[in-house]
């Protein structure tokens, strides 16, 4: 090194030291205040055991529980892709297409409610929801569900293994308990859980300065706990409107009050799960947050204030558990 050089480095570097280097992003307690809550999570009816989540896992994969054997829970739900499909809405059988977005089975019992409209309480009764939609899974009946597994002398032999106390052990309501009990272990966790649990590097200063702004913005009047969403449903539009055909939780009640009411949905790995809404009609995150800024809380944001919100939303993304299929 000569000695220009030299002079430059040691210039440089007094500089910085007298600078203190980048300041720290300080992110007040009261802030992470709204993010520290344990989520509503509905427990289970049974209590599950290895058994039941090994049954469950196998069924999740199962594509047998279709009419034409071609859809499995795992079809629109793949744990390759943090749960979901990727696509606006996905394909069922015989190649009819349903109407609204896959939300992602990864963290979701952990949510309120299941589906768009918040219609079934638990993931036990939401897995079973799809099996007998004509568009999905297609299978006609519940004795039907249980028929086709009943072809097989493994499967009964692992029902019988899950549920040892009941005489009866392949019925339709016991698909939903063990396709639940696997769906339970499927917890992420995040950069930003570690954040909360005290490391205070685990954030960089732009995911902390974008994790205040989501705060003063007014994005956790929905999105809070741990869980960062899925702990209500709320008017999409509330400010506003949103051009929707899907009337939301009214075509489940047909209660006025229900119009364009959908689950504020848990941002877990949001990152990953495009296309957004419950039509998939958003295709990134960047237009995503600028949109519910706009339509839920009447805010416009700046491109920076943007920017920082999406790097901290990407601190949501959690590890993979990969799909043994």
């Amino acid at each position: 090194m000569n000695r220009k050089s030299l002079t430059l480095v040691l210039t440089l570097g007094t500089t910085l030291a007298a600078c203190g280097g980048p300041t720290e992003v300080h992110v007040p307690a009261e802030k992470l205040a709204f993010f520290k809550a344990a989520p509503i999570t509905p427990p289970a009816v049974k209590a599950n055991t290895p058994e039941m989540v090994t049954l469950g896992e196998a069924l999740y994969h199962d594509k047998r529980l279709s009419s034409d054997g071609s859809i499995s829970c795992a079809s629109c739900h793949s744990l390759d892709t943090y749960g979901v499909d990727n696509k606006p809405t996905s394909p069922g059988v015989g190649g009819q297409m349903g109407t609204r977005n896959s939300p992602s089975s990864l963290n979701a019992f952990r949510q309120v409610s299941q589906f768009w409209d918040g219609r079934a309480a638990t993931v036990e009764t939401q897995a079973l929801g799809p099996l007998l939609n004509p568009i999905e899974h297609g299978i006609k009946t519940e004795a039907d569900a249980v028929a086709i597994l009943k072809k097989d002398p493994a499967t009964v032999a692992a029902f019988a293994k899950a549920f040892p106390k009941e005489k009866n052990a392949l019925t339709f309501e016991n698909i939903g308990h063990a396709i639940g009990a696997f769906e339970r272990t499927l917890v992420t966790k995040s950069r930003f859980d570690r954040f909360l649990d005290g490391d205070k590097n685990a954030l960089t200063n732009e995911e902390k300065q974008g994790l205040i702004e989501f705060v003063d913005v007014g994005c956790t009047t929905c999105h809070s706990s741990r869980m960062v969403g899925g702990q209500m449903l709320m008017k999409l539009g509330l400010v506003y409107a949103y051009d929707s055909k899907d009337l939301g939780r009214y075509q489940e009640t047909k209660q006025e009050s229900d119009k364009f009411i959908f689950k504020a949905s848990s941002l877990l790995n949001v990152e990953k799960t495009a296309p957004y809404l419950h039509d998939g009609s958003i295709a990134t995150l960047e237009e995503v947050t600028k949109m519910m800024a706009w339509n839920q809380l009447g805010k416009g944001l700046s491109p920076k204030k943007l920017k920082s919100i999406v790097a901290f939303l990407k601190s949501l993304t959690g590890e993979l558990r990969s799909s043994p299929q």
